[in-house]
Protein backbone atom coordinates (compact mmCIF):
# COMPACT_ATOMS: atom_id res chain seq x y z
CA UNK A 1 0.00 0.00 0.00
CA UNK A 2 1.12 3.43 -1.09
CA UNK A 3 0.98 6.43 0.99
CA UNK A 4 1.49 10.31 1.10
CA UNK A 5 4.10 11.61 2.98
CA UNK A 6 2.10 12.99 5.22
CA UNK A 7 0.37 10.16 6.07
CA UNK A 8 3.69 8.33 6.45
CA UNK A 9 4.78 10.57 8.44
CA UNK A 10 1.13 10.00 10.83
CA UNK A 11 1.52 6.40 11.10
CA UNK A 12 4.99 6.63 12.64
CA UNK A 13 4.21 9.37 14.95
CA UNK A 14 1.34 6.82 16.03
CA UNK A 15 3.38 3.76 16.20
CA UNK A 16 5.84 5.49 18.42
CA UNK A 17 3.07 7.04 20.68
CA UNK A 18 2.65 4.49 23.79
CA UNK A 19 -1.29 5.14 24.17
CA UNK A 20 -1.82 4.04 20.72
CA UNK A 21 -3.02 0.59 19.62
CA UNK A 22 -2.13 -1.33 16.70
CA UNK A 23 -5.80 -1.43 16.15
CA UNK A 24 -6.17 2.40 15.91
CA UNK A 25 -3.63 2.05 13.12
CA UNK A 26 -5.48 -0.15 11.60
CA UNK A 27 -8.61 1.27 11.61
CA UNK A 28 -7.56 4.80 10.29
CA UNK A 29 -4.65 3.22 7.63
CA UNK A 30 -6.00 0.16 7.28
CA UNK A 31 -2.56 -1.50 8.17
CA UNK A 32 -2.37 -4.86 10.87
CA UNK A 33 0.96 -4.86 13.27
CA UNK A 34 2.97 -6.48 10.85
CA UNK A 35 2.92 -3.99 8.28
CA UNK A 36 3.44 -1.31 10.72
CA UNK A 37 6.53 -2.95 11.76
CA UNK A 38 7.59 -3.18 7.75
CA UNK A 39 6.87 0.39 7.50
CA UNK A 40 8.84 1.77 10.28
CA UNK A 41 11.99 -0.89 9.45
CA UNK A 42 12.08 1.11 5.69
CA UNK A 43 11.65 4.28 7.31
CA UNK A 44 13.82 4.41 10.74
CA UNK A 45 17.35 4.28 10.69
CA UNK A 46 18.44 0.88 11.74
CA UNK A 47 18.97 2.11 15.71
CA UNK A 48 15.46 4.03 15.76
CA UNK A 49 14.13 1.12 14.59
CA UNK A 50 15.40 -1.08 17.05
CA UNK A 51 14.91 0.92 19.68
CA UNK A 52 11.00 1.43 18.52
CA UNK A 53 10.66 -2.54 18.83
CA UNK A 54 12.00 -2.80 22.31
CA UNK A 55 9.59 -0.08 23.34
CA UNK A 56 6.68 -1.61 20.97
CA UNK A 57 7.84 -5.28 22.49
CA UNK A 58 7.35 -3.86 26.32
CA UNK A 59 3.70 -1.68 26.09
CA UNK A 60 0.86 -3.61 26.93
CA UNK A 61 -1.21 -0.22 25.38
CA UNK A 62 0.03 -1.16 22.32
CA UNK A 63 -2.68 -4.03 21.54
CA UNK A 64 -6.25 -3.56 23.02
CA UNK A 65 -6.59 -6.75 23.87
CA UNK A 66 -3.85 -6.31 26.30
CA UNK A 67 -5.11 -3.13 27.62
CA UNK A 68 -6.70 -2.68 30.33
CA UNK A 69 -10.14 -1.69 30.95
CA UNK A 70 -10.20 1.25 32.63
CA UNK A 71 -8.31 2.69 29.38
CA UNK A 72 -10.64 4.50 27.32
CA UNK A 73 -8.37 7.42 25.78
CA UNK A 74 -5.65 7.31 23.17
CA UNK A 75 -3.48 9.50 24.69
CA UNK A 76 -2.24 10.87 27.96
CA UNK A 77 -4.08 14.29 29.19
CA UNK A 78 -0.88 16.07 29.16
CA UNK A 79 0.73 14.80 26.02
CA UNK A 80 -0.61 17.68 24.67
CA UNK A 81 -0.56 20.51 25.91
CA UNK A 82 -2.72 24.06 25.30
CA UNK A 83 -0.11 27.05 24.25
Amino acid sequence: MQFREDETSRIIEMAWEDRTPFEAIYTLFGLDEQEVIKLMRKSLKPRSFKNWRARVSARKTKHLHMRSKDVVRGYCKTQYKHR
